[in-house]
Formats: C-alpha cells, sequence, structure tokens
C-alpha cells in the first residue's frame, strides 16, 4: 500500500543517496553544466534593444509583439508607512506562467526532476531550477524558437497525478499583481531525461540550499507547496483556523492602499538616462537592458530590460519551538503590486540601506534581533537569488533566528506567531503568503527535519 504524501515526502527529505542520485554525482555533474554553460549577459544602452522600445504615446517599454511584458508606472497612495504617496516604475506582466516540477518514484524514494538553468539576471550564472520554468508567452512559443522541454506534462489533456497546484505570488514591490502556477506532477511512466536535466531527492535538495545562489527562487517556492510534518505536528495536517483568516482579513482591511497603473513617461522621482531609469536618491532600483547569447535555451539570442535593484536584502523568520510544533513570527507585508492589499511575509524583510533615505529613517521592527542573535542561535543563514528572468542580481541575505523560550516577543497588529502546519494550510491558496516566505518556509522545511549530515564539498 502506498504511503500518504506527507510520510513520502519525509522520506525523500531524509534520503541524501540513492542508486539514482548522490551528492558526489551532483556535483559532478553541476561542474560539467558550469563547463558547457557559454551564456553571456552583457549591459547595453536602451537604444540598442532588439523588439523592445519606448512607446511614443506612454513611454512604457515594450516587446514588439505585445506579449512578454511592459516596464510601466505605478500611483500609489496609502495610510500607513514612512512615505503615504509615491510613483515608480514596475513590471506588468498579467500571463500567468508555470513552474512545474515532475516528481517520479525511484527506490521507493520521491526524485524530482531539477534543471541546470541559464536567466539573463542569475547571479553567478546557472541555477538549480524546476524542470519547467516558463511564461505563456515562451510555452506557446512566441518568440519563434523551439518548444519548452516537459511543458506537455503540465498543459497535456492528460497530466500525471498533481502533488500540489496553486497560483502563487511574486514580489509585490517590483511587479503588478504578478502571478505563477506552482505545480508539481508525478510520473509513473519512464522520462526521457534531457541534457541540463537530473534527478535529486528532497533531502539533496535541502542539502543544496546551504550554498549561495544555486538554488533558484522559483525552485524554492515549488518545493515550499509540498506537505510537509514537523515535528510535534500531525503529519501532513494543514488546517487554518478561522482565527488566523480572520486576523489576515482584519490587516487588510485595516490598511488602505490603492495603486493605480500609470504611464512610465508620468512617474516622478526617477530619471531616465541612456543605459538606465534610476531614481533620483540612487537607491531602490534601476531599470537597465540586457544583451544575452546562450545556446541552453529556446531563444539563443536577444535583448531585454531587467529591474535591478540596490544592495543585498535582509527575509528573516523569527522561530519558536513548542510542544505544538515549530511557530514562526509573520509580518503583513503591504505592497503596492499585491493583488488584495497585503500578503503574510517574513518577521523581518527589507534591504537596510534603502530605509537611509525615507523620510526619519525609520528602523525595521526586530532587525536588531535577526542581525544581533548570537551565533547557537542562527538555524540558517545563505544569500539566495530572486528570479532571474525579471530582475537582475537580486539577492537576499535569508535567515532562521530561534528565539529562547524565555525571550519575550509580544504579538502586534502586523506581526503574529503561527504555527507552521497552518502556514502550509495556507500555500494552497492564492494571495496569502508571499515569495520570500515560500523561500524562508523551505529553508525551515530543511533546518527541522533529520537528514543525516551531508559530506562537505565546495561546488
Amino acid at each position: 500500500m502506498s504511503l500518504p504524501l506527507a510520510q513520502r515526502v519525509a522520506r525523500s527529505s531524509a534520503t541524501l543517496a540513492t542508486p539514482t542520485s548522490t551528492l558526489d554525482g551532483f556535483r559532478e555533474w553541476w561542474h560539467w553544466q558550469q563547463v558547457a554553460d557559454a551564456s553571456r549577459v552583457r549591459r547595453i544602452a536602451f537604444d540598442q534593444l532588439r523588439s523592445w522600445s519606448f512607446h511614443a504615446e506612454t513611454g512604457n517599454l515594450v516587446h514588439d509583439s505585445g506579449g512578454f511584458y511592459t516596464i510601466e508606472g505605478l500611483r500609489v497612495h496609502r495610510d500607513s508607512g514612512p512615505v503615504h504617496a509615491w510613483t515608480q516604475p514596475v513590471i506588468h506582466q498579467p500571463e500567468i506562467g508555470i513552474l512545474g516540477l515532475v516528481a517520479k518514484e525511484f527506490d521507493g524514494v520521491l526524485h524530482f526532476l531539477m534543471q541546470a538553468k541559464m536567466e539573463p539576471g542569475n547571479f553567478g550564472g546557472l541555477q538549480l531550477s524546476p524542470t519547467v520554468q516558463a511564461t505563456r508567452s515562451n510555452y506557446r512559443r512566441l518568440h519563434s524558437g523551439r518548444a519548452v522541454s516537459y511543458i506537455d506534462y503540465f498543459t497535456g489533456a492528460h497530466r500525471p497525478s498533481v502533488l500540489a497546484d496553486a497560483r502563487q505570488s511574486e514580489q509585490g514591490s517590483w511587479f503588478y499583481r504578478k502571478r505563477n502556477r506552482n505545480v508539481i506532477v508525478e510520473v509513473t511512466d519512464a522520462v526521457d531525461v534531457l541534457d541540463g536535466f537530473r534527478w535529486l531527492t528532497l533531502g539533496q535538495l535541502h542539502h543544496l540550499l546551504e550554498f549561495d545562489d544555486l538554488v533558484n527562487m522559483d525552485s524554492r517556492s515549488v518545493l515550499a507547496c509540498l506537505p510537509f510534518a514537523f515535528a510535534g505536528e500531525p503529519a501532513g495536517q494543514r488546517e487554518v483556523s478561522t482565527e488566523l483568516l480572520s486576523w489576515i482579513t482584519e490587516a487588510r482591511s485595516r490598511h488602505e492602499v490603492t495603486a493605480e497603473r500609470i504611464a512610465l513617461s508620468e512617474v516622478t522621482g526617477w530619471k531616465t538616462l541612456p543605459d538606465r531609469i534610476t531614481h533620483e536618491d540612487g537607491a531602490f532600483f534601476d531599470i537597465i537592458a540586457v544583451d544575452v547569447t546562450t545556446e541552453g535555451r529556446e531563444v539563443h539570442s536577444w535583448t531585454q530590460p531587467l529591474l535591478a535593484p540596490r544592495g543585498v536584502g535582509v527575509a528573516a523568520f523569527l522561530v519558536r519551538r513548542t510542544e505544538s510544533g515549530p511557530h514562526v513570527l509573520v509580518g503583513t507585508r503591504v505592497e503596492a503590486g499585491a493583488a488584495d492589499v497585503l500578503e503574510l511575509g517574513p518577521t523581518v524583510q527589507c534591504t537596510p540601506e534603502n530605509y537611509v533615505v525615507l523620510p526619519g529613517g525609520p528602523e525595521v521592527p526586530f532587525l536588531s534581533h535577526v542581525l544581533q542573535a548570537p551565533k547557537p542561535r542562527v538555524l540558517f543563514d545563505t544569500v539566495l537569488s530572486e528570479e532571474g528572468g525579471r530582475f537582475h542580481h537580486a539577492r537576499n541575505r535569508y535567515m532562521l533566528v530561534e528565539v529562547p523560550p524565555e525571550a519575550e516577543l509580544p504579538e502586534s497588529s502586523d506581526h503574529r506567531w503561527v504555527a507552521m502546519s497552518e502556514l502550509a494550510g495556507l500555500i494552497r491558496h492564492s494571495h496569502y503568503l508571499n515569495v520570500e516566505a515560500r523561500t524562508l518556509i523551505t529553508c525551515l522545511q530543511k533546518v527541522l527535519t533529520c537528514s543525516p549530515t551531508p559530506p562537505q564539498y565546495d561546488l
């Protein structure tokens, strides 16, 4: 009899070697993937873009096909925070992409088909991505390139068994209401493993999270959707209390935010230079352009705009272990591009240097608890990249910091201790957990499982 999915996930998380996959084998494979990668990305001026241009009337940066995405303006008003009104550039990509993992059981252990994928904004070149990571424009071949590998597992008429499937948000400060479908399917038939793809267990993927800029954002987001059993919790329990849902609803009702799409030419406080759109204070982010050449994508050469953040962010959960299972201190994240006012995010989510230019230089709640935590209390601390298809070298320092039982950290209207089992329940639905929180949930899955200590080596 087949085990419940949560137990199969736990077994995969505890497995670091199988006849199909080992960490030493991954290390060699990854080395040769990097050697074979001849991708080149260079920054260019806007007038060197091909198939992209500034619209004559709006000033928006648009693709000639009308697809992919646009760089537009956003006018924001909110009733809280250090700034109550502003305008900014924003990425508008209304189409829903697919972030898909193919899973298959080998020798009684779930494996996941991962891809060594180049994205133009990746820090360090290749990163480990899901089986499929594609926008609708890409998998419908609007670029006139070759078909996306394995896409039929997610769009075909006879799809395999579905383990997880939900539309999830992406960065609400940089995207306007962006959603991607996060889906995991399990197959039983043989799968032809193409060059650049490799089966890995969940335990191996958790180990690889310890390496900077290796497991990409989309992989982390999809993996967070797996049912997971934490110590002290019933296996796979995903019940969400009415009290928590009411707290979220109250927060959404309390905060007033309006975000209106406007022409890029109407944005104030930003200046357009030949090679970038930049804030007048030199903060937040730039819009830049890049020229890309690669052999490993559906199209071998193209140009595109990217959003390039200033500075490395910090995203952290404070964690408390209880008899009923682990709890984390979540914060409400009001972001201009959110579809429903706010989502739950990390305890701390910020780029510290950006706060210097804000009125009054506001302090970030709990930031000192994270950055000044004693080393034994730091459960996880790795710099990981955000999505490289739209962002250039966007990176966050992801941290999990354990709070001692005697510490008093009171809840507030914007921070609340929540059981991991409840967060797992919220992940089944859209508009609840932001992408940084989903990354930290995947990292916490890694920390709180009892995987054996793997061999230490550099990639």
